[in-house]
């Protein structure tokens, strides 16, 4: 339901703003039938009196239960508001230091203090003093710790990460902040909501980003951080329900998240190349490859500054008079003597390669974590470029000046032997961070790759090649993947990434409208690309003609959408088809666990895939029903149904795509979504009555739930469904 309405008609709820420590007005607010607000307007009551019953404490959460028991009684929007408001305002002021399970304690200094008055124009107003306490407590550091499971014990407000978007002495409306709020809640989750009806079918089981679908979140004008704390309030739900509205606030969270991303890479990229830090770089590729994980500039600094620690301790016990020992944190000061540098390089060799482990991934090489500094500091491996970004910061915070060598098919780092502004690649040392900081002549450096190269190669380059370098990396890495989801999601990311760093490159704006075509998605962008690529290269005409055509065609495609097949089991040329979506299924030869989403009485794949697969093997061949399935490992298989089988143990399939095509998980079984059961609007009940027979989780005549014992689990999976 939505309360803004209700709030406009409350008069005077508050006046003045409501961190500042000063007087509340609260008209109306706390004057629900069950409290003891009713005695002598003359009495003067602690918030502790006003939500305890004479004799026995209420917790917080039975208060919160009071409250919202008197909005459902009264059956009024009003009273449901003026309970909302009350719980919102009594989890706020809520003491950090008390579990939730815990009795208020009627502390007076904790809380506030209640005067009750009587005014014949309105109805009972509560003068509401917040105590210089509660003032401090709410600012307090200790009350925007993350969110926890009720269970454990903490705080928890209604939206507790939104505690660091206000400084600790401003001065806030209350009431315009939670109406805001509360606004951007309900568009968004509308939003998110619509988005399933509208793209079920035109989305690729890849999962990509949904393209201009996003639009709409981004027109709303809303602070942004309202907004994804809205859809983060969304994935910290029950982790069994709401999954279709799950995996689309996931997307939104990520495209939002990307956004912002680059714009802090465009501001970094505008920097003078002197200021641009190579490690800062490398955490923004990061952070767009990984928007969902908890990744900042700062967490990485401190984990390398504490590295640098360790290298000065030993630099300590060998020279406790070296001069890096003198250098604090943020400071920028260069060695010049070669000997000194030598003792740092020798120090930070022994820390990071021989105390701290730190090695080449070669067994793993093309794993993108390798490039991603959070995952290389994680797992103290990493590809030559990743562990040459990290040697080189560690060795600038001692006051050695290296510098990145973009050398072919291994990345290196070069230390001048010579005074300064010598090019001649002879006078030079390379590092090869990736193997373990050995030192390496120019002559030396070709054995690496096994030809000569000529003396450009041996040049530094800026922080920006250096970038260019680590997303092609990525780029390769997406280009050589499987076509799953993950590595369709690593090529438009590096590719995104690629075009912001430098957005002129034909050859790269063509490999991102191809990607893009063939994925089906953000057609109106992909002819934004063939018109710049036409701009900046007119002999690349045939290419470009020919995906306009197309991408206009898939245009006026979407402008007539196709009603969906329905697929009903009673139809007679469905009769033999076994199982139903949501089935939680094994592959009786691979072995690997899927849940189904989808079915066809018989083969629709290609002869050329028919052949290649070795259909014709099967006994009842391409002629049978065969199933659409979410495999366990992330990928989505197609199988015949003589090689599938109910699961003996239904467990949850851990798949990206479970909410494209699922609202919840069952224990048994996944309950399709609105749109999948439109396709197959007979599939649900026989899915609860097979599951009911396989699994025997329901006694007749009753409505409990009893665990079947492994011998019965047994003898229904031998028996045909």
């Amino acid at each position: 339901m939505d309360y803004l309405p209700v709030l406009d008609r409350l008069p005077g709820l508050i006046h003045c703003p409501f961190w500042t420590g000063s007087s509340v007005w609260i008209t109306d607010l706390f004057w629900t039938p069950w409290m003891l607000l009713t005695s002598s307007p003359s009495r003067s009551l602690t918030l502790a009196d006003a939500v305890q019953s004479p004799s026995t404490p209420l917790t917080l959460q039975q208060t919160k239960n009071l409250f919202q028991s008197a909005a459902r009684q009264g059956n009024d929007e009003v009273a449901a508001m003026k309970a909302n408001l009350s719980v919102d305002l009594l989890m706020t002021l809520q003491t950090p230091h008390s579990a939730p399970s815990e009795p208020w304690a009627p502390r007076e200094s904790q809380f506030l203090n209640v005067p009750l008055c009587h005014n014949t124009n309105k109805p009972r107003v509560a003068v509401l003093q917040i105590s210089p306490e509660v003032t401090e407590l709410w600012r307090s550091p200790l009350t925007s710790a993350p969110l926890t499971p009720s269970g454990a014990g903490t705080q928890r407000l209604r939206w507790p990460r939104l505690q660091r978007f206000y400084r600790q002495n401003e001065c806030c409306d209350w009431l315009k902040e939670y109406k805001m709020r509360h606004r951007v809640g309900i568009q968004i989750r509308r939003t998110v909501e619509s988005i399933s009806k509208r793209f079920f079918t035109e989305v690729p089981c890849v999962g990509q980003v949904l393209g201009d679908s996003f639009a709409e979140i981004e027109s709303l004008g809303m602070p942004e951080h309202f907004c994804e704390d809205e859809l983060l309030f969304i994935l910290n739900s029950d982790e069994r329900k709401s999954l279709t509205l799950k995996y689309y606030a996931k997307k939104i969270l990520y495209f939002l998240r990307q956004q912002n991303i680059l714009k802090h890479l465009k501001t970094f990229l505008e920097q003078p190349a002197e200021q641009q830090s190579a490690l800062e770089g490398a955490v923004l590729v990061d952070q767009y490859c990984n928007p969902l994980a908890d990744v900042t500039l700062d967490s990485i600094s401190a984990q390398l500054d504490e590295m640098a620690e360790k290298v000065k301790k030993m630099l300590r016990i060998k020279n406790p008079s070296h001069p890096s020992l003198r250098i604090a944190q943020g400071d920028h000061f260069v060695i010049e003597d070669f000997e000194l540098q030598r003792q740092v390089v020798c120090a930070l060799n022994s820390v990071l390669y021989e105390q701290l482990q730190y090695k080449g991934n070669e067994f793993d090489y093309y794993n993108p974590f390798n490039s991603y500094i959070h995952q290389v500091l994680l797992c103290r491996t990493g590809i030559p470029i990743s562990l040459s970004v990290l040697y080189m910061t560690l060795a600038h915070k001692l006051g050695v000046q290296l510098e990145p060598v973009n050398f072919p098919n291994h990345f290196l780092l070069r230390w001048c032997q010579k005074p300064r502004g010598s090019e001649d690649i002879y006078d030079f040392v390379y590092i090869d961070a990736f193997g373990k900081g050995k030192q390496l002549t120019a002559k030396e450096c070709e054995y690496l790759i096994g030809h000569q190269v000529t003396a450009d190669y041996y040049s530094a380059i800026s922080t920006t090649e250096v970038l260019l370098r680590m997303v092609g990396n990525l780029l390769n890495i997406g280009k050589r993947g499987e076509g799953n989801e993950k590595s369709y999601q690593l090529l438009r990311d590096s590719l995104d990434l690629y075009l912001t760093i430098s957005p002129d490159n034909v050859q790269y704006l063509l490999l991102q409208a191809r990607l893009y075509f063939h994925l089906g998605i953000w057609p109106e962008k992909v002819l934004d690309i063939l018109q710049h690529i036409q701009a900046l290269d007119p002999s690349q005409h045939g290419a470009v003609g020919y995906l306009v055509q197309h991408t206009l065609e898939h245009i006026q495609h979407k402008k007539h959408p196709v009603t969906p097949e329905v697929k009903r089991r009673s139809a007679s040329e469905h009769l033999e088809v076994k199982y139903s979506v949501g089935l939680i299924m094994k592959h009786k030869r691979s072995g690997y666990n899927c849940v189904i989403y989808g079915w066809d009485p018989k083969c629709t794949m290609s002869q050329e895939w028919i052949t290649t697969m070795r259909v014709h093997q099967l006994s009842n061949g391409a002629k049978q029903p065969f199933y659409n399935v979410l495999v366990q490992d992330g990928t989505c298989r197609y199988a015949a149904q003589e090689n599938l089988e109910p699961h003996s143990g239904p467990l949850e399939i851990g798949h990206p795509e479970v909410g494209r095509y699922f609202t919840e998980f069952a224990d048994t079984h996944y309950v399709a979504n609105e749109e999948l059961q439109t396709r197959y609007p007979e599939d649900m009940n026989e899915t609860l009555g097979t599951v009911q027979e396989l699994y025997n989780r329901l006694t007749p005549g009753s409505g409990s739930q009893e665990q079947a014992s492994a011998t019965d689990q047994t003898d229904h999976q031998a028996t045909p469904v």
